[in-house]
């Protein structure tokens, strides 16, 4: 098994996305300039329950919201207070409180954040839409380049379930990122469907995985023909307990969802939560959940993504490095608009990590149009649903197990022993992973973990004409010199040949000459006859 060379295959996309992202800027100098995430001080996602009561487009007043229990622990609520967006200076520009542009307070955010949570839903009512839409793509999309195997799978005929906040029912409508592709399932809180999202997180998480490519060149998912399953799982704040999944999870099962996006994780385990995986496993649908909230930084782990036979993914930067530390999601202005950084991997990380993706600096579609910044392991988690979703589409034979070994045996290899604690296998990469061809064999046991003996699929570097024409000129040399030796060998065995026969001709005719004097002697000593 290889465990990677030198920097490790992350250098190489890396490298890749800091040449497209040149390209970006200079198509869009604006926001190549930059723009910092600036998020306040707030409560842990998740961390309690919400108050009850009516929320503007909610649910009728009086329902109970559901509680969450104490925080994730190991978290640290806001931790490193506002953090730079690693894609901001070039193209993948973050919203938020902070300025844009030549220097900092100079101009307002060109695009708001995107948060895990909604504290101020009471106050402020749901998220508002954004003023705008990108119309570039996000790093990401240059980063793992989805768009390479389009012509090979787009997702179609595969079915994502995203199990959060809801996903807004205008997406799947009209001129919607998800027309004609979005299935509206259950509101597991309240009153309603899932079709509508007032946090806006669970649509930027459908449109990361599904969305269609615009005609104006912004933001794509990465399965721009998959079909999205709408489960929703969390209060209008988008807080959720192990009940609400539980059941969101075996209502995305029960849905045809081939694979589970799952967009909230809880702190703790809960026997209803393990049996819910079980499950979907047993349906045929891989879950993915990222192995943190979006919004603090975490060493222990977290569910469902802490269970045996779940996808966990972390979140990365443009570096190809772990994502840095966050700041906890408060309310962001007027507008009811939360955001925060990805979430950090904090030292001693005793949680489980697969694989990794795109997590810092994304852009995403929100609810009612217009396009938002993103950061945490969240959207990463969804990046890799969607890459799970071209697999299948390309090979939809494959059984769980088999899927997510495809995917961590493809991932760029980080160039560390494996798996690495931060990001497990290494990034997934939607080139490889539908490339490579479909598992033979029997698939590998639920919860063995085979991609510790595939050999993972290298991409190799451009070839080095220089030790190919050396070996080439050494060749013809040891060529030549044979040939030569064997010319030299054939002219000696002539020579001898040649020499030999001499030989035998002299000594033929110097035994005719002795025996004709013999006969003239006796000849003259007789008489005549």
């Amino acid at each position: 098994m290889s465990t990677g060379r030198g920097p490790g295959r992350l250098a190489r996309p890396a490298a890749a996305v800091a040449g497209g992202l040149a390209a970006l800027a200079a198509l869009a100098p604006a926001a190549a300039a930059g723009a910092v995430v600036a998020a306040s001080a707030g409560g842990a996602s998740g961390a309690g329950p919400v108050a009850a009561g009516p929320v503007a487009a909610g649910p009728a007043a009086g329902t109970a919201a559901p509680a969450v229990g104490n925080a994730v622990p190991g978290t640290v609520p806001g931790a490193g207070g506002g953090a730079a967006a690693p894609g901001a200076a070039a193209g993948g520009s973050a919203g938020g409180g902070a300025a844009a542009g030549g220097g900092a307070g100079t101009q307002p955010a060109e695009f708001p954040p995107m948060g895990q949570t909604l504290s101020d839903v009471r106050q402020n009512g749901c998220r508002k839409p954004a003023a705008r839409a990108a119309d570039r793509p996000s790093w990401s999309q240059v980063f793992l380049r989805p768009d390479a195997v389009w012509p090979l799978s787009r997702g179609a005929g595969v079915t994502v379930a995203v199990i959060g906040s809801g996903v807004d029912a205008g997406a799947g409508s009209g001129a919607g990122a998800l027309a004609g592709r979005l299935t509206l399932g259950p509101r597991l809180h309240g009153d309603g469907d899932a079709g509508r999202d007032c946090v806006g997180h669970g649509t930027a998480l459908a449109t990361l995985v599904a969305g269609r490519r615009p005609a104006d060149g912004g933001p794509s998912g990465v399965a721009p023909a998959a079909k999205v399953l709408a489960v929703a799982a969390t209060d209008d704040a988008g807080s959720t307990n192990a009940d609400l999944l539980a059941r969101g999870i075996r209502a995305a099962a029960d849905g045809g969802a081939r694979i589970g996006l799952v967009a909230a994780p809880i702190a703790e385990p809960a026997p209803a939560l393990a049996d819910a995986v079980g499950y979907a496993t047993a349906k045929g649908m891989l879950l993915v959940a990222p192995v943190g909230p979006d919004s603090q930084a975490v060493n222990a782990p977290v569910y469902p993504a802490g269970y045996p036979g779940v996808l966990a993914v972390a979140g990365i930067g443009t570096d190809g490095a772990p994502a840095g530390s966050g700041s906890s999601d408060s309310a962001g202005g007027s507008a009811g608009q939360a955001g925060g950084a990805a979430a950090a991997l904090a030292p001693g990380r005793t949680s489980r990590v697969d694989v990794t993706a795109p997590g810092e600096g994304l852009l995403a579609a929100g609810p009612g149009g217009g396009t938002f910044t993103a950061s945490g392991p969240s959207y990463a988690a969804a990046l890799v649903a969607g890459t799970a979703a071209l697999v299948l589409g390309r090979s939809p034979s494959l059984t769980v197990e088999q899927l997510a070994d495809r995917l961590r045996s493809t991932a760029y290899r980080p160039g560390t022993a494996l798996p690495d604690p931060a990001v497990g296998w290494g990034a997934v990469d939607p080139v490889t992973a539908v490339g490579a061809p479909a598992a033979a064999g029997p698939a590998a046991a639920p919860g063995t973990n085979a991609a510790a003996t595939a050999e993972p699929v290298v991409v190799p570097p451009p070839p080095d004409g220089r030790p190919v024409r050396l070996a080439s000129a050494v060749t013809g040399v040891s060529l030549g010199g044979a040939a030569l030796l064997g010319l030299a060998a054939a002219a000696a065995r002539v020579g001898r040949n040649r020499a030999a026969a001499r030989a035998v001709a002299g000594a033929g005719a110097g035994a005719g000459a002795g025996s004709g004097e013999r006969d003239g002697g006796r000849s003259q000593d007789q008489p005549a006859g």
